[in-house]
């Protein structure tokens, strides 16, 4: 965690008036909060992790929960997590951190500006270090361009800084906010083979809409197209368009999955839902030394 004056710091060199400033936010975290006329946000730069999206004239659009950790060391649960690079569980090491160690990583806020349609952009950037290396021994960049707007635009960079080729998984995982899920659906997955974790990974092709009927885990394979959330209670629409992104992850832990996680209140299952982008499972990349992979995901609230 931060001291308070590094944040003050931060603020006085980032900060633009009455737009983005760099405050102390929940357990002291540093967090870019944004005011502007596109839209309201939060990034905490513990994870480069967006908390909040509120385009102008639309409701909240990503669920954080009520008893979420907030401290060095602990994932945020909710928002939108950079996983990295690693999804899940590590293959060869269980005990390696679920997801990776992207998300519970400071990282450097790079750059921040405010455009004259309303927009503001953030750059924050991580890099391999002697924490890194012992659960991951490669040198890398990541590049998180966080573009808050009457869109949410997210472009998450790799860049392969070793001598050798290596492989990696990246997802991001979107908490998004519905009224009732099982008054929700997904849209864009007709037709596509996907992996059940909740069914020991057994491959199953979905047919028509997901409508989020139990505890739901499944990462879709070889879809690039866009995914949309029709939440019925709010009469909204969330729209993902990815790119770069063969592989997208649908999860809800229900009541039984949510009662076994400490930082997730007994009903907050039924006001969340995970639509993520990513490159997952057999839809990894590998990147050459040298080489640069972007992941794109462009969200939109839009009218049922």
């Amino acid at each position: 965690m931060e001291p308070v004056p590094h944040i003050e710091g931060l603020n006085r060199r980032f900060g633009i008036a009455d737009t983005a400033q760099v405050v102390a936010g929940k357990g002291g975290l540093p967090v870019v909060r944004i005011t502007s006329p596109a839209a309201h946000a939060e990034v905490s730069l513990y994870g480069a992790q967006v908390l909040s999206w509120q385009p102008a004239g639309a409701e909240e659009a990503i669920f954080v929960s009520e008893r979420s950790h907030w401290e060095p060391g602990v994932p945020i649960r909710g928002g939108i997590p950079v996983c990295f690079p690693w999804f899940g569980n590590k293959a060869d090491d269980p005990k390696a951190p679920k997801h990776g160690f992207a998300r519970t990583r400071e990282w450097r806020l790079d750059s921040l500006c405010a455009d004259d349609d309303g927009s503001v952009t953030l750059v924050c950037l991580t890099s391999n270090d002697d924490s890194t290396r012992p659960w991951w021994p490669h040198d890398f960049l990541l590049a998180y361009r966080i573009r808050i707007a009457q869109t949410l635009r997210l472009e998450l960079s790799v860049v392969n800084r070793g001598a050798g080729p290596f492989r990696f998984e990246e997802a991001l995982h979107t908490y998004f906010r519905v009224g009732r899920v099982q008054q929700a659906c997904v849209r864009g997955l007709d037709g596509v083979a996907y992996l059940d974790k909740t069914d020991g990974f057994r491959e199953k092709r979905k047919s028509g809409d997901l409508l989020i009927a139990g505890q739901t885990d499944n990462a879709y394979m070889d879809t690039e197209g866009p995914i949309e959330i029709v939440d019925s209670s709010l009469q909204r629409r969330l729209r993902t368009d990815k790119l770069h992104s063969c592989s997208t992850v649908v999860w809800n832990p229900w009541h039984d999955g949510a009662a076994t996680l400490s930082d997730f209140g007994e009903n907050e299952w039924q006001s969340m839902l995970c639509v993520e982008a990513g490159n997952v499972m057999r839809g990894a990349v590998t990147l050459a030394p040298g080489e640069e992979h972007m992941l794109r995901a462009t969200i939109s609230v839009l009218p049922q």
